[in-house]
């Protein structure tokens, strides 16, 4: 089976296609929206208001519409991130690595935001939807950076395999593997891709990674929200980043 991508530049959109035997079996349509946030990009927001009736908070990211936070999406660990986001900005002696997780400031599931949050707060997000018509981006207060074969998820202990992965023996090793290497604070989720990958291409991924947090730790010193803190790679990359593999037999590209 020949298996094909092709990449079409269009006035307002960039097009990834995937052809198998001349046949439609994926479409993907990025548009090209300058100037507007794009989901993973991670953003020091503040609190604008709570919404007490949405159990959610709107947050000012320097967009035109203000963000939309709800209390779920802020994460079991959000007191241990603000701790260390409040001490990176004020230029405290916290470094990339000094991620508490702290097992019993955890935040209830049946929690309400106006307990945990207020107007002026500093939060740091990354979006997970982008805006639309009359609505604001969607963001989520749980941090995780995705790479080729792992996901970074700061403020976490847990190591995740894909269910996708069925071997149980290759299960095991990666999990093994992962958790001799990832610093502590910090969680991984094991995507699919990595089956069967060896040692020095996980842990080029995991070391990227790490790279892009440390990233995040030095912009994150004496800035004031709204500001923009990380940008997700260019969106042909990361989907190519999660569509490409082996089995593809050619590439296109209609400039």
């Amino acid at each position: 089976m020949n298996t094909e991508l092709v990449i079409q530049s269009a006035k307002e959109s960039i097009n990834i296609v995937v052809l198998k035997d001349g046949r439609l079996m994926e479409l993907h349509q990025l548009p090209l929206n300058k100037g507007v946030c794009s989901v993973f990009d991670i953003y020091l927001a503040r609190v604008r208001r709570i919404a007490s009736s949405l159990n959610a908070a709107f947050l000012d990211m320097g967009q035109d519409k203000d963000a939309f936070l709800h209390y779920h999406d802020l994460g079991a660990h959000f007191n241990d991130s603000r701790e260390y986001v409040n001490n990176t900005i004020e230029k405290k002696s916290t470094r990339w690595n000094q991620l508490k997780t702290n097992s019993k400031d955890l935040l209830p599931k049946d929690g309400v935001i106006e307990n945990v949050l207020k107007k002026d707060d500093v939060v740091l997000v990354q979006v997970s939807k982008e805006p639309i018509s009359t609505k604001g981006p969607r963001v989520v207060s749980e941090i995780s950076l995705a790479g080729r074969f792992l996901v970074l998820v700061p403020f976490s202990n847990r190591i995740s395999i894909s269910q996708k992965i069925k071997d149980e023996k290759e299960k095991k090793r990666l999990g093994r593997l992962i958790k001799s290497i990832v610093p502590d604070g910090f969680g991984v989720v094991i995507r699919t891709v990595a089956k069967n990958k060896k040692v020095v291409d996980l842990d080029t991924d995991l070391r990227n990674l790490i790279r892009r947090w440390i990233d995040v730790h030095k912009k994150l010193k004496g800035a004031q929200p709204p500001k923009l803190i990380s940008v997700e790679r260019s969106k042909v990359l990361s989907l190519l980043r999660d569509v490409l593999n082996e089995n593809f037999t050619k590439i296109s590209v209609d400039s």
